[in-house]
């Protein structure tokens, strides 16, 4: 069997493609004895973690890849197996998939780090792993990356074969006329735009366009059923409330509505409600969007909720035969964009979202400053518009920002 996961690593690094890599890639280091990264299903974590395998240990033969969720483990830990790989063939790094699948998990690392100094760890978990800090509080021994889904620029450099770098939301709000000149150049931007709206956030969207759909589905009954069951020992009878949770937000204006009322028209208290949401946003399903004033963070209810991204609003709304409504998925671009760039947003009452002190209002052509004329620092943010106009930023560019 172990000859097997030798198998299957060699099979792996050898296929894993190196040509396009992910915004996180050239920061991310194993300088740190325990290194994790971070992130929902199907957002590439295995194939950074193999590139950078293949980058940097091709040749040594003391580093070692296996995915936790492996059938040998059901019957060896996983503890007595990288021992047995370091006092035997002196095996000193060691990249693990999947850990969350693996039971316990959190103390076997522990044990691991604390016994055997000389091992370092990298290990790819699901989103809801950020929150180590449990019984084993692994948080102050792990260095911790977060990947999300591919950004627009990301998608834009692949299927145009462009490679613009990054820009930070400083420039936005500024109106650098350098953000102009390095994006309004390129060709058929609009329609790469609409595309990645539809088909872009996971990077298996180039596999195969009509299974897309069907294959983000697959995810989100993984996370359900798998991730989050497991991660939170939650019953199944418990289970099938997360996905009317999901298909209710689907099926309504994102964002449209609040805790008490979804609770309501699904018949669950307020209080399942929001401790099943804070689930799926920790597993990267949803977004919580909450006010900035007032109260400690943990005990005000999220202003607004929408799904994590608009590829996830496109398939679930297909699957359910609902309408998408352009003025949502505006909105929920301008999110998706802002929070995985790292940034921090919240409600506003006058514009619709706050970020380091600036107020954005999102909208079409005809969206006007009537909400926001009194505010300093605030931004029409408008998606019929490639150019900078005073106190106008184009949608689009948001998706620059990693």
């Amino acid at each position: 069997m172990i000859d097997s996961l030798h198998l299957i690593f060699e099979r792996l690094l050898r296929e894993v493609r190196t040509d396009h890599y992910r915004f996180l890639y050239p920061q991310f280091n194993i300088d740190n004895r325990l290194t994790g990264l971070i992130g929902a299903r199907g957002v590439g974590k295995t194939t950074l973690m193999l590139q950078f395998i293949k980058n940097n240990f091709a040749n040594s033969k003391n580093c070692f890849y296996f995915s936790a969720d492996h059938i040998y483990f059901n019957s060896t830990s996983i503890y007595a197996f990288i021992e047995n790989a370091f006092l035997t063939e002196g095996t000193d790094l060691f990249f693990i998939d999947e850990i969350h699948k693996y039971k316990n998990w959190n103390q076997e690392i522990k044990n691991i780090y604390d016994g055997f100094p000389q091992i370092k760890i990298v290990f790819s978990g699901s989103s809801s792993l950020d929150l180590i800090k449990g019984t084993y509080d692994l948080s102050r021994r792990a260095k911790l990356y977060h990947l999300p889904g591919l950004s627009f620029r990301e998608y834009l450099n692949i299927e145009a074969g462009l490679s613009v770098q990054p820009i930070p939301l400083s420039d936005l709000i500024e109106g650098k006329k350098s953000v102009t000149d390095a994006i309004h150049p390129i060709p058929k931007l609009k329609g790469y735009f609409q595309q990645y709206l539809r088909q872009g956030f996971y990077p298996f969207y180039a596999e195969d366009s009509l299974s897309y759909y069907e294959k983000i589905l697959q995810i989100i009954d993984k996370t359900i059923y798998e991730d989050i069951a497991n991660f939170y020992n939650l019953k199944t009878i418990n289970l099938h409330l997360f996905k009317k949770l999901l298909n209710f937000l689907a099926s309504i204006t994102p964002g449209g509505s609040n805790i008490h009322n979804i609770g309501k028209n699904l018949s669950i208290d307020d209080k399942t409600v929001s401790h099943y949401f804070s689930h799926l946003q920790e597993t990267g399903l949803v977004h919580l969007i909450y006010p900035q004033e007032g109260g400690n963070m943990g005990l005000r209810r999220p202003e607004k909720i929408f799904l994590n991204n608009t590829n996830l609003q496109y398939a679930l709304g297909q699957h359910l035969g609902s309408s998408i409504e352009i003025g949502a998925i505006r909105e929920l671009f301008f999110i998706q964009s802002t929070k995985n760039a790292g940034l921090d947003i919240f409600y506003h009452k006058k514009g619709d979202y706050e970020i380091n002190g600036s107020i954005f209002e999102i909208g079409g052509k005809n969206k006007t400053r009537a909400q926001i004329k009194n505010e300093s620092s605030a931004f029409l943010v408008k998606d019929d518009s490639m150019i900078f106009r005073q106190g106008e930023i184009p949608l689009l560019y948001f998706g620059f920002l990693y």
